[in-house]
């Protein structure tokens, strides 16, 4: 390993930026010069990173010089048009947004699962860092089919806010706060009310009347499994809470696992917390989640419509075991691995 890396974090000032630079200081991630690259409009901005305060700038095609790392969590559009650069300047890019998530030749990674794809990285010199939702699921579910082979998978989320973004998070506020005083609500973020509402809604509905984010559930799943013809349906819904992804997911196996031999084997798995003392009223929730980097899973036990099928409610906190940290720990693998 070197004695450190130039690392850009391309959308620096948004939620998902600045988690990675809390998770890069927290993890002590081996920076030998933070690069933090935003839009004209937060240029000049100042960020704490280890003690010392590192000035925004404004991210142009040339910003990549000497990089080694470049996070990026800016979105797709910026995506598309900014890691070829990076690439070309010699920097691995690790990529938050779905722009090459689904691309054969760009591996997608959950450290906990799939960590020996990363090599295939040489090919691109980019990673895809998969949606927040999918990354949660994936840490449950591989230890499992480690043990007895999924066969199928249904799955249901309870998506916070955050996963929108800024917008979604104030729109949360801004509308919980006027409804309290009898004002009128501003819909902006979500296609209705999100405060006190839950809406069956994430991303653009398709032609097979899945959603954009359910979609993204199925086929980065496969990916990520090896698995291109697994079955996976998913329902992806918006709850008014703020940060913390809550999902029930239901699993048909090969063999039959009890939901004992579950609960051990998650209880063994990296990256997995069980939560599971139902009678004590002891399950994850968002609330427990919230600014930790593991997957809570809790609630397990024996299908009753299947006799090879398990439940489980796991949650995650997204904007850090969903995006921030999961991209940090795919660049520790890489430099501790690969470069």
């Amino acid at each position: 390993m070197s004695n450190g890396y130039k690392v850009a974090i391309v959308g620096a000032t948004g939620a998902v930026g600045r988690e990675m630079i809390s998770v890069l200081e927290e993890r002590e991630f081996p920076v030998k010069e933070l690069l933090l690259l935003a839009s004209e409009r937060s240029e000049g901005e100042k960020i704490r990173f280890h003690g010392e305060e590192v000035v925004v700038r404004r991210l142009t095609e040339d910003s990549f010089g000497d990089v080694d790392i470049a996070l990026f969590s800016a979105g797709g559009g910026i995506s598309r048009q900014f890691v070829p650069h990076a690439v070309k300047a010699g920097a691995v890019a690790i990529d938050n947004s779905s722009a090459f998530r689904l691309e054969p030749d760009v591996p997608l990674i959950v450290p906990e699962v799939n960590a020996s794809d990363i090599a295939g990285y040489e090919e691109r010199g980019i990673i895809a860092n998969p949606n927040c939702s999918t990354i949660q699921m994936i840490v449950a579910l591989g230890p499992i089919h480690r043990a007895a082979v999924i066969e199928r998978v249904r799955v249901c989320t309870y998506q916070s806010v955050s996963g929108a973004g800024q917008k979604g998070i104030e729109e949360l506020s801004n509308q919980t706060r006027r409804l309290f005083n009898s004002q009128e609500v501003v819909t902006e973020a979500f296609p209705h009310r999100i405060a006190f509402n839950v809406i069956p809604h994430i991303d653009d509905f398709r032609p097979n009347g899945y959603t954009g984010e359910e979609m993204k559930m199925i086929d980065e799943s496969r990916k990520i499994m090896h698995l291109p013809d697994l079955p996976i349906s998913a329902t992806c819904v918006r709850i008014p809470v703020f940060y913390g992804h809550a999902e029930a997911v239901t699993v048909e196996t090969g063999r039959k696992l009890t939901a004992a031999e579950a609960r051990d084997i998650l209880r063994g798995a990296e990256g997995v917390k069980v939560l599971d003392t139902p009678l004590e009223n002891v399950y994850p929730m968002p609330l427990l989640a919230s600014g930790d980097d593991a997957t809570f899973v809790g609630r397990i036990r024996e299908d009753l419509s299947h006799e090879r099928g398990l439940e489980m409610f796991v949650v995650a906190d997204n904007v850090r075991k969903g995006a921030a940290t999961n991209a940090v720990q795919i660049a520790e693998r890489l430099v501790r691995e690969h470069l």
